[in-house]
């Protein structure tokens, strides 16, 4: 099934969710955990019609569900197709089923409080330094390039964040070579940025925003604070 652009991710209007790196992501707020579970139970049901589930998290007061599909067809700039990671329709007409479940289990989505973290890592080496990381991320090399055109470190399991390559220029001075992308919903950014901040962070770079923006604590160390939307320079 194709991959879906950026637009016709947000033409789909999917009020309780957001895409945050390759999936879509919602948070419910539930009353205790046997009501989540009820309402957990009911989005198995529908993903079982469906034939496609949703990761789940769950605690006392919320259940966390991403939507990806591990089938999703890329096409390059020659017409070569990928099978890559990413939200397809099945994603989106299932997000919208379970929309419409929530209400019927006393589930409220809060997609402001939704988030996830990647590791993100400069080199100019990728295809020889991300086998070394994938075995010491999970054990061994098989999440290398998983699910991704490129050399992206993913595990299947999601025990941890993905880690993706930053392709850079040789270079000898030391620098910091790791950052976080922080992915958020798109109406909390300024708010996320802004809390960075007031916490003794400075704006580094906003040139970017509201794709990224990157913000540098006390001691210089960056991290990215990212949404779905392109960059203002871009339109």
């Amino acid at each position: 099934m194709d991959m879906l652009t950026g637009t016709q991710i947000t033409e789909a209007a999917l009020t309780d969710w957001r895409k945050l790196g390759q999936g879509l992501h919602a948070r419910y707020v539930v009353d205790d955990f046997a009501s989540g579970a009820r309402f957990v139970s009911a989005v198995a049901l529908a993903g079982d019609a469906a034939g496609h589930h949703p990761r789940v998290t769950m605690g006392d007061a919320y259940v966390d569900l991403v939507l990806v599909s591990d089938d999703a067809v890329h096409r390059d700039a020659d017409g070569v197709e990928h099978v890559v990671e990413w939200v397809t329709q099945q994603d989106v007409d299932l997000a919208r089923r379970i929309s419409e479940l929530a209400p019927d289990h006393g589930a409220r989505p809060d997609p402001a409080a939704v988030t996830t973290v990647e590791l993100a890592l400069d080199t100019a080496h990728a295809d020889a330094v991300s086998p070394v990381w994938s075995a010491l991320l999970t054990g061994s090399t098989d999440a290398r390039g998983r699910g991704t055109i490129g050399d992206d470190v993913r595990d299947a399991t999601r025990r941890v964040p993905i880690l993706w390559f930053q392709d850079t220029d040789e270079h000898d001075t030391p620098r910091q070579r790791f950052h976080l992308d922080v992915w958020v919903a798109p109406e909390v950014a300024e708010q996320r940025i802004a809390a960075a901040v007031a916490a003794g962070g400075v704006v580094v770079d906003d040139s970017q925003a509201p794709s990224f923006t990157v913000i540098a604590d006390q001691d210089g160390n960056k991290a990215c604070v990212c949404t779905s939307l392109r960059a203002a320079s871009e339109g």
